[in-house]
């Protein structure tokens, strides 16, 4: 019985933590930005390319994190270094602009 306590408490942890961040479906990803909830995506990433101006972007992705919704921005700057630009899709703040291995 022990046993069964520990791995349902284990598969439940798990869960919250996969619910922590999760890729937003392209679904709802159209929603948001139909409805206004997050910004337009060309928006987010003239903001992304003006931390990096002599960049281009590689891949985005938008998760959510604890009921927000973070923009992630990839990029490559023209001397081949990689930047991750992260953003609060709905204001469009900065929350990480760092280099990427």
């Amino acid at each position: 019985m022990k046993t069964l306590t520990t791995l349902c408490m284990s598969v439940a942890l798990m869960m919250g933590a996969g619910l922590a961040q999760a890729d937003v479906s392209p679904a709802k990803t159209v929603e948001l930005s139909t409805s206004g909830a997050i910004l337009a995506f060309d928006k987010l990433d003239q903001t992304a390319l003006a931390q990096h101006p002599k960049a281009t972007i590689v891949d985005t992705e938008l998760d959510e994190s604890y009921g927000r919704y973070i923009y992630q921005v990839d990029l490559r700057d023209d001397k081949g270094q990689k930047w991750e630009v992260e953003m609060d899709a709905a204001t469009g703040e900065i929350l990480k602009n760092r280099q990427d291995d």
